[in-house]
């Protein structure tokens, strides 16, 4: 594999590394609103980023995989 190959790899994987990231601050969050009985609104409001995060990062491995990479 060549060098700009390799690196347009390492930044399609450092892009789906964010939505992942996202998903797991926004998981530990409604961890503490429900453990904290807070508003569940709040709740609502961090599963919708869940949610949003898990189609970047499926979109993100779409385009990992539709490279070639050889």
């Amino acid at each position: 594999m060549s060098i700009d190959k390799t690196t347009a790899l390492a930044k399609q994987i450092h892009n789906a590394r964010g939505p992942l990231n996202r998903i797991s601050m926004n998981a530990e969050l409604i961890k503490l609103i429900i453990e904290n009985d807070m508003p569940k609104d709040k709740a609502l409001v961090a599963l919708d980023k869940i949610i949003s995060a898990c189609q970047e990062c499926s979109d993100s491995l779409q385009n990992i995989s539709e490279q070639k990479y050889e």
